[in-house]
Parts: structure tokens; sequence; C-alpha cells
């Protein structure tokens, strides 16, 4: 939930600025003759009998979902000038986690200013953006939220005038009036292009903007721990953040990601991030008004402009014509008129100029050279202001805004391959069902020729053409501009090697192989996607045989050498006076590998998940190892700590030693993309914590051999208790039904959350059933139940037959950073446990005897589970995790009025559906949709 990110704040502020929003919007209702809604707000302090509300009242559903949302833009807010506040009052001590703090560690180990800004450029954290999964609000609501905490975070500047304060504060209730009237939720499921257009907002505006401050806020930290300037002087000799994104990529059981759909995606994201580099070049032109009269450029610089002016003809003439004795302005011209145009269909046959940048790094290349043409001229501080901003949004964003990464199951690809082979004409189509030696023998047979198994017009089949559709976009669009908006070939469920040589085939089918002396090449990364926890577990053998098929290491040695090529474009000169070449992670082999969160947590629970997540990256990490390659991890978090969420630098901090090596790949998903950078100083903050915590992480790794920590065999058989004890309650004979009616699993399945099915093959199993709605129907219900299930029981057989070992736990909590995550999370989860809650929902459970057995069997274990990590803690949750409890206090009892409303409305619409009344339970739906969406506001959180 939204305590899983734990803020400091005032509270006493919060407490106000509550306080002040709920004044605000209960105005706006009884502006509008909602008076009684006014009255049931959910004031800090108040409590509502049974009889308090209507049972099904939409109205009060959604006032109760933007009431949460005002809670949640307090606490932000809240947040954000505690934060302010701390570093103006404090700055010798430095808030945790962030540059000042990390730092500060690094020197205290030793680490020089040289040796910091030396390692600096390699750092790289992408943040891959899946908003469809679980974002239940639509975007024009989030972008009302936006508005609202500008205006609130206006509302504290102290100076205002009075006039100024009034019509803010009318603003503030006009767009509550907006808001309150606009309705919270899709009643039709969200398009893809809706939901791409939610994703270019942050991709265009609120990422862009937030990479000056970072990079502001880094060059303030390395100055006040008293480290040399002059070592990060460079505009690029910083950590870098990058973006990708699934959001029409990702095909595993989504049918509406068609390639048309990834083709139209590729446009647009070519398109806006062109847009955004055009617009602030002509920015740039219009601050740089300097006139060669008063500050005569170097003679390179003007004979460079005059080389490039004649390149360009009758182009070049013109951009020089437009700004006549201001050259730097002239030279900003030509590189406008060298942005290539974005055509909607990409034609690799099109004739164009050849002076246009083909790729954004000879931009990249020619900012540098606009940088250091002022730098020469003694105007270092305008090329700091103006040029080297530009510099890092171009290296960030590109030509493409964030790469897209290109998903499918295994299981598709199976059938692709069986349906080329029954048109090959084949005796034995059945690939699917063969054994791993004949499915890896048949594979190397047909990678060792490059022609193709079928015509290229030649349709095999619905879903061989659904796989070689989107590869062969991938094909034309690589021709047309090259790979850098290309992400990777990402296989779900990879179960075997074969797995993954057959994306090779299939990409050989559509001519995306390219030819070498060597052999064939794949230009693009394919990556395993490990995600049950047997499947971590047989991931380094699998992950082993991958890198010893020559196409694999053919491919890697390209790929690195294609990146290094590009780093040497746009690095310093050597013999810049600020700073040498940075050691560049580029020049070697990277395999990338995505760990899947979600999955193994449902599979295993938190424990087993998180604990064979660690295992095998250290492990994976020694395969690459072993094979010259350096293992990239993409962890696929989810928005809840059941799939993988959790303080950002407790995460980073936790990841096992070595594993990190500076370059590291995220998802964010759903409503935690608006909770984090939805408002300028989160976003700022949050990115903060992942950069500074990559760099300090990396860092320490790379002097600390201390080999595996005393306890890490002790949390590989708490791990294996905790899933036995998990999985126990899953498999016991009645559970399915028992979860199917105490929870409101059956109305998520009809939600309009993303675009994407709840199930990857629709059918009615448990093994089904995705990650995101298990775990949000269990949140919805207020049991959290894969968060904690089993931790209890293992704690407290460890306590029984281990006391020693138990006491060890105890007393390395604070200083082992895994143990300390894993526990904290627990911790968080089981705080936001309503049990009371949670047995109302049970009351739905008809079977009697079904209800209580597990009810009881629930309540025992969570009892257990709090008990024993308050051992663990040395005390209450209360007064161990004040923040935490806050939080949730703040918002439990307007929480458990939706509660009540959301059970009564489940009882009537489940039974409308029993006796076949399908047009009134239709009717009800909406209402009930929206108490899901009410909830999930109040919790923070869906899935």
């Amino acid at each position: 939930m939204v305590s899983s990110s734990v803020l400091a704040l005032d509270v006493g502020q919060l407490d106000r600025d509550w306080q002040w929003l709920l004044d605000s919007l209960a105005t706006v209702l009884r502006r509008g003759g909602d008076g009684e809604l006014a009255d049931l707000l959910p004031i800090p302090g108040k409590t509502f009998s049974d009889q308090a509300a209507p049972t099904d009242s939409v109205q009060l559903t959604q006032a109760y979902s933007i009431a949460f949302q005002l809670l949640s833009m307090a606490e932000q807010s809240s947040a954000a000038r505690f934060r302010d506040r701390i570093e103006n009052d404090t700055p010798e001590d430095p808030l945790p986690a962030l540059w000042g703090d990390s730092l500060h560690q690094l020197i205290d180990e030793g680490w020089t200013s040289t040796q910091i800004a030396q390692q600096l450029p390699s750092i790289r954290v992408e943040l891959v953006l899946t908003a469809h999964p679980t974002e239940a609000k639509r975007a024009t609501v989030l972008a009302h939220h936006r508005r609202l905490f500008d205006r609130f975070q206006l509302r504290h500047n102290e100076d205002l005038p009075p006039w100024k304060r009034d019509e803010n504060d009318n603003a503030i209730e006009a767009v509550l009036n907006i808001l309150w009237r606009t309705g919270e939720i899709y009643l039709d499921k969200p398009d893809l292009q809706s939901e791409r257009r939610n994703l270019m907002d942050y991709l265009k505006h609120v990422f862009p903007r937030a990479l000056r401050p970072l990079d502001l806020r880094l060059r303030q930290a390395w100055k006040d721990v008293g480290l040399d300037p002059a070592a990060i002087a460079d505009p690029l000799a910083l950590p870098r953040m990058t973006f990708g994104t699934w959001v029409g990529g990702d095909r595993d059981g989504h049918p509406l990601v068609t390639p048309q759909v990834t083709a139209e995606t590729l446009s647009q994201l070519r398109t806006e991030a062109i847009g955004l580099l055009r617009s602030e070049l002509v920015e740039l032109a219009r601050l740089v008004s300097l006139s060669a009269y008063w500050l005569p450029p170097s003679n390179q610089f003007l004979c460079h402009i005059a080389s490039l002016a004649e390149t360009l003809g009758a182009t070049g003439r013109r951009a020089l014509a437009r700004n006549p004795n201001e050259p730097w302005r002239q030279f900003i011209n030509l590189m406008i008129a060298r942005l290539p145009t974005t055509e909607s269909t990409p034609n690799p046959n099109a004739e164009k100029p050849s002076w246009l940048y083909q790729h954004a790094d000879e931009l990249l290349a020619d900012l540098r050279l606009l940088h250091r043409s002022l730098v020469t001229v003694d105007m270092a501080d305008t090329a700091s202001h103006a040029v080297a901003p530009l510099m890092r949004i171009t290296q960030t964003f590109g030509f493409h805004l964030a790469v897209l990464d290109i998903r499918q199951n295994s299981s598709k690809h199976d059938i692709a391959i069986e349906q080329l082979l029954q048109a090959a004409g084949f005796q034995d189509t059945n690939f699917s069902r063969w054994d791993e030696a004949k499915r890896i023998e048949f594979l190397q047979n047909e990678l060792a020729s490059s022609r193709p198994m079928v015509h290229p017009d030649f349709a095999a089949g619905a879903e061989a053409e659904a796989v070689l559709g989107a590869l062969r976009v991938v094909k034309e669009h690589s021709q047309a501009y090259g790979i850098d908006g290309l992400g990777a070939l990402i296989v779900s469920m990879t179960r075997n090697t074969s797995d993954l040589l057959a994306v090779y085939l299939l990409a050989r089918e559509v001519g995306l192989l390219q030819p070498t002396d060597e052999g064939p090449i794949c230009p693009l990364p394919v990556v395993p996607l490990f995600e049950t926890i047997d499947d971590l577990e047989r991931s380094p053998g699998i992950y082993e045989a991958f890198l010893s098929h020559p196409i694999t290491q053919r491919s890697m040695t390209a790929i690195a050498r294609r990146r290094s090529a590009s780093q040497d474009l746009t690095s310093a000169t050597k013999d810049s006076k600020h700073n040498s070449d940075p050691i560049s992670p580029d020049d070697q082999k990277v395999g990338q590998v995505m760990i899947g969160y979600s999955d193994s947590n449902k599979d295993g629970g938190i424990l087993a998940s998180l604990v064979g997540l660690r295992h095998a990256q250290r492990r994976l990490t020694q395969t690459g190892l072993r094979h010259g390659v350096r293992v990239r991890f993409f962890h696929g978090r989810g928005g809840t700590i059941s799939r993988g969420a959790g303080p950002t630098h407790r995460f980073i901090k936790s990841l096992p030693d070595g594993t990190l090596a500076g370059d590291i790949r995220l998802t964010e998903q759903g409503e935690t993309i608006a909770q984090k950078y939805a408002h300028e100083p989160t976003a700022i903050y949050n990115l903060e914590l992942f950069l500074a915590g990559a760099t300090r992480k990396t860092l320490m790794d790379s002097r600390e051999n201390d080999g595996p920590h005393p306890l890490e065999p002790t949390l590989m058989e708490l791990a294996s208790w905790a899933r036995n004890a998990y999985t126990d309650l899953l498999h016991t004979d009645g559970f399915v039904e028992f979860f199917r009616s105490a929870t409101p699993i059956d109305a998520i399945e009809q939600s309009r959350i993303g675009s994407r099915p709840s199930r990857r093959t629709g059918q009615q199993t448990l093994d089904d059933l995705r990650a995101i709605p298990w775990v949000f129907s269990w949140g919805q219900a207020r049991c959290y139940l894969s968060g904690w299930y089993g931790v209890g029981t293992a704690l407290s057989r460890l306590k029984s037959e281990q006391p020693e070992t138990f006491k060890n736990i105890i007393t390395s909590l604070r200083d082992w950073a895994p143990l300390h995550y894993l526990i904290s999370n627990v911790a968080t989860s089981v705080s936001a446990v309503d049990m009371e809650v949670m047995k109302e929902y049970s009351d739905l459970v008809e079977n009697e005897k079904l209800r209580s057995r597990f009810v009881e069997r629930i309540e025992t274990e969570w009892k257990l589970a709090t008990a024993m990590v308050e051992e663990v803690y040395g005390g209450t949750l209360a007064t161990q995790r004040p923040n935490v409890q806050r939080m949730i206090q703040l918002r439990g009892e307007g929480l458990r009025l939706l509660h009540r409303q959301q059970i009564s409305l489940l009882r009537r619409w489940r039974s409308y559906r029993r006796m076949g009344e399908q047009q009134q339970a239709d009717q009800l739906l909406p209402s009930l949709l929206l108490s899901v969406n009410a909830v999930a506001s109040g919790l923070g959180t869906t899935g």
C-alpha cells in the first residue's frame, strides 16, 4: 500500500493540510447541494456507525476516492517541504539515501573525488514504464490531480499577496469541482491509445523537467561534502537515467497488442522525442543571443559553421541568414535543420538528405561542440546553464523517448513454430511436446541456414503471423531508423534454453538476423524472464546453455561494439581539462536477464520469493562471468510489497553484492508511476534515490569481497519453511472456493483496469490467474496474504529449533540490508491487514464450515507473523515504525466504511448473477467498480 514508501514528514503539518483540503472538498459538495456527503467525509478522528451512510452510495464512494487522493497529495507535499527544511537547516546532516548521504559513505570508505568521478558516467538506471496493468484512473483524472498538487504547493508560499492567495484557493476549489463532476474510473476498457497518451505525458513533460534539478542536486551535494567540482564539470560526467516502456510492445496474454499497435507506438515515441528536442533547440536559440561583435568566436568554430552550412546547401544558407553575426544561434539553426523528419510509416528505401542526423548521438556530439565553443570564449556559465541541460535531455531521450521492449510468452513462440513446421511440410510438428534435446537439435540445424522455413508472403497461421508480425515491425523500424529506440526481445515463462533460441529462429524468418563473416547475429538482446520459484532455481543452468551458443556470443559482442562506438562519438576529448574519459561498461558483453517478483511471490509467498530471487541473482552473475558477460538484471517489480515494491533505497541496498555493477533496469507499474512521479518534488526525490543508491551500491561492492553473509543459509532455510506453509494453504481443499468468495476477485476480473485480460489463457484456475488480480483482490479484502503468510511459521520454527541463530537474526536486523528489507516489508504487510474487515469479507463465503476453517487458519498465522516480526524488531510495530502506522490510521475509519459498502454491493451483484438477472447485475457493476477504485485510492495501490 502507500505506506510501503516510508516518508519522513511533519505529522502536525500533514493533519492541517489534509483538514484544509477536506474542508475545500466539503465546500464544493455543499455548494452543489451535497451537504450530507460533506458531513460524511473522513475527517481525522471521526468514527462511523454501520448506519452512518447508505450501503451503496455511488456519490459517497466517489467523494471518498477523491478524499484519499487529497490525503496522498498532502502526504507528498508535507514530505517535500520537510525534506527542504532539513536541507536548509542542517546541510551538514544530509537526508538518508540521497546524494549527500551516499557521497559521505563513499568518502568514509576511502573513495577520492577522482575515483568517484571516473565511475559516475558508467552508472545507469533505466525505468521501464508499464502503466496499463494496474492503473485504475483515467488520464484526465490524473491530470486534475497534478493541477491540484501544483496549486496546493503554491498555497504554502508565505510571500503570496492576498489577491494571489485568494485566486489560488479559488482555483483549488474549481479543480475539485471539476474532479467531482468528472468521474474517477474507466467505465469502458481503456484502449492502448489512451494508455500511450498517459505515458507520453510523463516522458515528454515530467521526466525531462526533472533532469536538470537532479544534476544540480548532485553537483551541490558534491561541493557540500568537499569534493572537487572540476572532477564532474563535464555535462555528461554524471550517472544516467534512461527510460523504457512495455505499452504497445508487451503482448504476453494481450491480444490487443497487434503488430500495427507496435508500429504506431514506435512511430509516436520517435515523433514525440524529435518534437521535444526541436522545442528545446528553439528555446536554446532564443537564449543564446550572443553577438560576434562583442564576443568573437574561435576561428575553428566559425569554420565548422561555414562547412556545415555549405553541406546543407540552401537550407544552410537560410539558417545563417536568419541570425546574421550571431554565430552560436546560426549553429543552433543548423542543428534544428538537421533534425530528422517524422514519418508515420518507416520507409527504409526513402531518399533522405545525407546531412540529416541519423542518430541522436550525432546531435549530442554537436551540442558538445557548442558547449566547448562557449567555454573557449569564457562563457562557461552560459554553457552550463543553457547547453548542458539539453545535452542531458538528448543523452537520456534520444530520438525515441523510451526504448520499446517486445515481450511474448514462450508458449506463443512454440505455437508459432509449430505452424511454421506445418506450413513447411514437416512430418513431426509438435514442437511444444518435443523433449529439450530434440528442440535444441532442430533449432541449431535451422539456425545454421539463412533460408526461412516459409516464403515471406505465405501466412502460416494466426499465431505465427502475430509473432512474426511484431518481429517484422522491429526489423522495418531498425532498417529505417536504427536500433536505438528498440529495447529487448523478452521471453515470458522461460522454462528451457530452447525457449530463448527459438527467438533467433523466429527473427530469422522475418530477416531480423544480420549476416556477418562469423555467422548471423541478432541486433537486439534476447532476454529470459524467470518468474516462478522453480524457474528461478533452474535459471543458471538455462542461462549457461544460452550463453554457450555461438549466436548468443556473437550477438552480445556486436551489441557491445555498437555501444562503445556510440560512447566514443559523444565522449569528452582526450585533452579535456575537466575530466578524463570514464571507464565504461559498454566495452564488455552484456547479458540482460529479467527476474519476476510477482509470479514468484504468488507461487511461494514473500519470503520464498525474495530469497529465491536473491539466490538466483548471485548464481546468474557467476554464470555470466564464466562467459565474459556482465549480467544486467531487469527487476520486474510491481506496485505492492507482494509484487516486489518497497522503499527504493532499501531495495537497492539489499541486492546481492556484485550483481548491480552500475547498470539496472526496473519496472514502474500502474498507479506507482503517478504516486512517485506525477509531482515534480516527489519525482526528483524518487529518481535521486535510484541514482544515488545505484552509485553507492556499485562502488561499495567493487571494493567489498567478504563472501556470503553467515545468515545466508538461514534465509534459505526460512524461505523453505515459509513456502511450505504458504503452498500448503493454497493447495488445501476448498481454498480456491474460499478465495473466490472472500475477496472481490470476480469483480476485479470485470474491472476496467487497463486493457489487459486478468488471465493469461482464460482458464478459471489459480495458476492461470495473473499475479496482479491475485494481489489486488487480497488487498481489497485487507488481508495481503502473499505479503506475510508463512513468515510467522518460519521464524517461530527457527526460534524453537535454533534459538542462537534466531538471536543472530535480531542482532543483524539493522546491519544486514537484505534481512532488514525483507523483515520491514513483511512488517508493512502485517500492519496493513485489518482482520475485522477481512472477516466481514469472509462472511460472503456461504459454506460456514469452509469459512471458519480458513478464517481461523489465516488469522492464527497473521497473529504469529505479527508477534514474530515484533520480536525481531524488539518492540511493537506502532513504536518501531510510527510513520507506517500513522498512514494506516489516517485511512482506517474511512476505508472501513468503503469496505462495508463494497461487501454490500458484492453480495447483491453475486445474487443477481446466480439468479440469472444479468441486466440488474450489469446495472450494479459500475457502482461496484467505483467502490473497488475508491478502496484502491485509500490503500494507495491496486496490484
